[in-house]
């Protein structure tokens, strides 16, 4: 061999070496903390289309003559949905108040979220409650649990559209 090539495989012998180092050093350091000591965190999820703005209005005979072929259905509904409410309150005080908008050219999809809150680890007190329409006066789907949260634990409060509820889970 000449001195040459033994300098080149030395050099990538120290460079794979220097590359090891790195790797291994930031695989355990520094050390990586999720939460507070003293915190969880509560996801709180959400997927529900808001009731329709408006009623459907009844066209009479008239106004359907008027209008091209394709477009003749006897009823004009309106497509907008209601944007939603949501309230979430740990231990009485009120972390998250939204108004969440529909999804959609028209507002006429269903109105999404994801929110991440860090509470404090322990008992606590959770109360989350949703409108889906404007003219409500109550909150319609409202939930309300008395948990112990320990520290680092992440829970997920997730609202099931179909049977119209919060889950915990």
């Amino acid at each position: 061999m000449n001195s040459t090539r033994l300098r080149r495989w030395a050099g990538q012998g120290a460079a794979y070496a220097l590359f090891a180092a790195f790797i291994g050093y930031f695989s355990n350091s520094p050390a990586y903390q999720h939460l507070p000591p003293d915190q969880a965190m509560v996801k709180l999820s959400l997927r529900h289309s808001g009731q329709l703005l408006g009623e459907c209005q009844q066209r009479n005979p008239e106004e359907l003559a008027k209008l091209p072929a394709t477009m003749r259905a006897p009823a004009d509904c309106p497509r907008e949905r209601a944007p939603l409410e949501l309230v979430l309150e740990v231990n009485g005080e009120t972390i998250l108040d939204e108004q969440i908008m529909p999804r959609g050219l028209h507002k006429d999809g269903m109105a999404s979220m994801y929110r991440r809150v860090n509470v404090p680890s322990g008992p606590v007190m959770l109360k989350v409650r949703m409108k889906d329409h404007p003219g409500q006066t109550e909150f319609p789907y409202s939930v309300e649990r008395e948990m112990t949260l320990r520290p680092a634990q992440v829970l997920v409060i997730d609202f099931d559209s179909q049977n119209r509820r919060f889950e915990f889970l």
